[in-house]
């Protein structure tokens, strides 16, 4: 897997393509926060962008993602719970090409496998939601230790829930020191210029 996922890289960098590896949980708003910030990008942005989606079976969030207008491979693991480098080269050969552009990875929703396989991406980014609780850090670090960014999404619901978000900032930081945190709700749209801009 190594191997592929340095061959990967060496692809991604001739051809100046940002490659994002999106992991979470089931459920903590992946699919949502990137139909959000595809319909962005394309607004304000205009260069190439693609989508690999991978989960253990259905094309859901395939379909999801087209319907912004983006192209986007599904990748069905089957009984694996995570991706692969090989299964990214092979998804990339059904991409167009995305000379200095962005491709986003969409990993399987899993707070464990998805943490040991390189892709070859550049940044990894965890998405946790505040339904989740605030322990989540602290229970799977081997997916925190290496993130690039924290996400914390669904802020929106934060009334209804008794999310200590300062605990899991310290949580965060103990896993990860100097970790950046982002906090947002893809659906009422607040944090989501802070997001953008992270990606710019």
């Amino acid at each position: 897997n190594d191997a592929v996922a340095t061959d990967n890289r060496r692809q991604f960098a001739a051809m100046r393509t940002l490659v994002l590896n999106l992991m979470s949980s089931p459920g903590s708003g992946k699919t949502t926060l990137l139909e959000q910030t595809l319909l962005r990008l394309r607004r304000d942005v205009p260069m190439p962008v693609a989508v690999i989606e991978g989960d253990q079976q259905t094309s859901l969030d395939a379909e999801r993602i087209r319907k912004t207008g983006v192209p986007a491979v599904q990748v069905n693991t089957g009984k694996a719970c995570h991706l692969d480098a090989l299964m990214v080269k092979r998804a990339l050969t059904e991409l167009p090409p995305l000379r200095d552009g962005l491709l986003l990875i969409e990993n399987v929703g899993n707070l464990v496998c998805p943490a040991g396989f390189d892709l070859g991406e550049q940044r990894r980014v965890v998405i946790a939601s505040v339904t989740e609780g605030e322990d989540k850090p602290l229970k799977y670090p081997g997916m925190f230790a290496h993130a690039d960014l924290v996400v914390v999404s669904k802020i929106d619901l934060l009334p209804y829930l008794d999310f200590d978000g300062d605990r899991f900032a310290r949580y965060a930081e103990q896993v990860r020191p100097g970790v950046e945190l982002l906090w947002l709700s893809a659906r009422t749209g607040d944090g989501m210029a802070a997001w953008l801009a992270w990606l710019r």
